[in-house]
């Protein structure tokens, strides 16, 4: 038997008062073990599609080696310690959040196309800044690979494996595998996922662009050889590596599949494969949202790709089952604020909001069919499919969050600029990070201020009036923003009032874009 190899981790994922897990995948299978001091906590791989996984719950902080079979194979040589933490009584003090990285090489010409990898520099700086100003939980808001835009590397990869369709495109799990591959092992990257807690929700990149646009996308992509495969091999995947570890240690210990797999003689592809299909075709039936109560706040992390029911006439940007879910967990007490993490933003600049208001309604047929195909058709051309593009659900939530009366801080990415927007008169904040690294050009920018800044605020409710669309339940505005640079943000949730930070990079080196505090709140 060869000697097993750690190919991808360790991810420190699920972290509370009391433990921590620990994700990895390996080149054979193994017991892996995570030592902590003298005590040392194991478990066994499972296979799935020829990929060795294992997640180890661990119950003691401090510096962490792993073991695979018995040898050391972390930490790397030359670089700090890992470290677990678990989290305070009180919650976490600092959350880093961000979105949309893709996985390029740091040189100089990556650099200049693709901008400065910020989690990189991140990790870099992090290994020199004392414990105690670590972030205790990274928020990782979708896009965390990009399977429609691979780079040269993976190109490379999948041209010596195969020249059929999708060209230019992931198609099955070991081309999935080895994208996450790509994405999480420079040694830079390694470290901050191996010493930071993590939490993450898919978006559209994670699986193909306009992943879950409209019932006509779905219908479209329903006449594509290649794509149900290479739907069910990207759900399978971020079940493997990112959903596994969104789960407790009690929440994985009454998972069906997760038990299967590990019951499995031999390789679960089928099992995996199975469950995927169903999580796509009948949606209702599988929950990717969770929440954890941190302290005083309730952290929920809600899909708005998978969950979306996408029935002309009675569009959801999540079904009714899960909206169920949803409303019990904002209404069920117990703390003294709210945390939403979902990939699309939910408040928008007004005048883009109208204008994804009108183009819904005229998809649905508001001016006749004519006006219907072609609204579908900018629909999906200019990606206009946030909370605002399923009005019912947006103005439902709004409803929703409004009667809390508590404060309510929502976290989103996928635009590709960074803001802040608050509601008129409730403590109602939406803060966007975007991107990790994948910047817009200067064109694109100055387009996208006077877009949806700009033109969008002139028009967007004009049209939204054209069309008799009701106005929605309470105003907003952008209060800070937009910035453009790739960066990460870091919420404040310690003592004195919640603010928020943006910071970029030059380098390896980090540098503040602004610090903004959400005026009153705690």
């Amino acid at each position: 038997m060869n000697v097993p190899e750690l190919v991808v981790g360790p991810l420190l994922r699920y972290v509370n008062e009391t433990g921590a897990s620990v994700w990895v995948e390996t080149s054979e299978p193994c017991e892996v073990t995570v030592e902590v001091g003298q005590a040392r906590s194991r478990a066994l791989t499972f296979t799935v599609h020829g990929h060795h996984y294992a997640i180890v719950d661990v119950g003691a902080e401090g510096a962490y080696e792993v073991r695979l079979a018995g040898e050391t194979v972390w930490p790397l040589p030359d670089q700090p310690p890992s470290r677990i933490r678990f989290l305070g009584p009180d919650g976490p003090r600092r959350v880093m959040f961000g979105s949309c990285r893709t996985s390029v090489p740091h040189d100089t010409m990556h650099v200049i196309s693709h901008g400065v990898d910020v989690l990189r520099a991140y990790g870099c700086s992090l290994m020199e800044t004392p414990e105690e100003e670590w972030p205790d939980l990274l928020l990782l808001l979708g896009d965390q690979v990009y399977a429609d835009e691979p780079s040269v590397e993976m190109l490379e990869f999948i041209k010596n494996r195969r020249d059929g369709e999708p060209v230019g495109e992931i198609a099955d799990f070991e081309e999935y595998a080895e994208l996450y591959r790509q994405a999480w092992t420079d040694p830079e990257i390694r470290w901050v996922l191996s010493t930071v807690p993590s939490a993450m929700i898919f978006d559209d990149h994670d699986l193909r662009d306009d992943f879950n646009t409209s019932a006509s996308w779905r219908e479209q992509m329903a006449k594509v050889a290649w794509w149900p495969r290479r739907v069910v091999s990207g759900l399978g995947a971020y079940w493997i590596y990112q959903h596994l570890g969104n789960m407790s240690p009690r929440e994985r210990e009454s998972d069906e599949l997760l038990s299967k797999l590990c019951a499995a003689e031999g390789d679960g592809a089928e099992l995996l494969d199975a469950f995927a299909e169903h999580a796509y075709d009948v949606p209702a039936d599988n929950r990717w949202s969770y929440s954890r109560d941190l302290g005083g706040t309730r952290l929920i992390m809600l899909d708005s790709r998978c969950a979306r029911q996408l029935t002309p006439g009675d569009r959801r940007m999540i079904d009714p089952v899960e909206w169920e879910w949803l409303t019990e967990e904002l209404r069920r007490g117990g703390v003294e604020r709210f945390v939403i993490g979902t990939s699309v933003p939910f408040l928008l600049p007004a005048g883009i909001h109208h204008i994804q208001n009108w183009n819904e309604a005229l998809a649905q047929g508001a001016w006749g069919k004519r006006a219907a195909r072609w609204s579908e058709a900018l629909r999906q051309a200019v990606d206009l499919e946030h909370w605002a593009a399923f009005r019912r659900s947006f103005e439902d939530l709004s409803r929703l969050l409004a009667e809390t009366g508590k404060p309510v801080v929502v976290l989103s990415g996928d635009v590709h600029y960074s803001y802040v927007a608050k509601a008129e008169g409730l403590p109602i904040y939406q803060l966007v990070c975007s991107p990790i690294r994948n910047p817009l050009s200067r064109t694109l920018r100055l387009a996208n201020i006077v877009a949806q800044f700009g033109l969008a605020t002139l028009i967007g409710g004009w049209l939204s009036r054209l069309a008799r669309i009701p106005k929605p339940p309470f105003k907003w505005r952008i209060v800070h923003g937009p910035w453009f640079s790739n960066a990460l943000a870091t919420l404040s949730l310690g003592t004195g009032p919640l603010s928020v930070r943006w910071d970029t990079a030059t380098g390896t080196e980090l540098s503040e874009v602004t610090t903004v505090e959400l005026a009153g709140q705690r």
